[in-house]
Parts: structure tokens; sequence; C-alpha cells
């Protein structure tokens, strides 16, 4: 299945169902994460609930420390 996530086009596997997938996929499960699927901002407690399908514009955004 193809998706557009952070801008870039993506190959991932059609097994695929939610952004709790696609993030265990994408071995960010352990980071906070906000997600966006087409626009519309997913509330962290709705991603395991929110399906992906073929062409989504997916945005992640992962917050980092620094100093």
């Amino acid at each position: 299945m193809k998706l557009q996530i952070n801008g870039e086009v993506l190959e991932v596997p059609k097994s695929l169902q939610t952004i709790t997938d696609l993030l265990n996929h994408l071995e960010l499960q352990n980071q906070t994460v906000i997600a966006e699927i087409n626009d519309e901002i997913i509330s962290n407690h709705k991603q395991d609930e929110t399906a992906i399908k073929e062409n989504d514009k997916i945005e992640l955004v992962r917050f980092v420390g620094g100093g």
C-alpha cells in the first residue's frame, strides 16, 4: 500500500490497518508522536482505532529533547 508520509511516498505492507500499526512498522511505538491523516489531527488515544488506507497523506511529528 502506498502512503505519503511526511511528504515522501512510501510502500508499506497492506497488513497495516491503523496508525498504531504504522508506528510499530516504522519503529516509533515507544516515542511520543502526533499523527495527522489527510489534514486531520488524530489524538493519541485514537491512534489504535484510526484506519489507514491507500494514498493517505500522513504527517508524523516526534518530540525530541535537546539543549
